[in-house]
């Protein structure tokens, strides 16, 4: 499986959709949006950090673990570090896989273990 990891400190502007081989079948992609409440209280934005080396060995082991629950064919992510406004996206996430299950699964599994355990904080 082919993966790219991204650390930007700028908005997030993802790559054109290219088909690695016909056998693609699904692209699930998720953008997450800073939201203008968070707990109730009114923000204008984010601020997100990161100790980079260790999430990129951490984000290495989650594709590994999740591939073989989930085949998928490449997985791109997308961080925004520093300030993020409201209405713009913090996370970018593409899934490229033969069929629409693994392409879902692999999404949703990546995004859940990405917040509970790679190295990245709001401030």
């Amino acid at each position: 499986m082919d993966s790219e990891l991204h650390f930007v400190h700028a908005p997030i502007v993802a790559q054109p959709l290219r088909l690695p081989s016909h056998e693609v079948g699904a692209c699930v992609e998720f953008s997450g949006i800073v939201r203008e409440l968070e707990a109730g209280m009114p923000l204008t934005g984010i601020r997100y950090e990161a100790y980079e080396p260790m999430a990129r060995r951490m984000f290495g082991r989650i594709f590994s673990d999740i591939e073989g629950k989930h085949p998928a064919r490449s997985v791109t992510v997308i961080h925004r570090l520093g300030w993020v406004p409201v209405g713009e996206a913090s996370l970018f996430v593409r899934v490229l896989a033969k069929h629409r299950g693994p392409a879902l699964g692999f999404c949703g599994e990546v995004i859940d273990r990405m917040k509970a355990d790679v190295p990245i904080w709001k401030t």
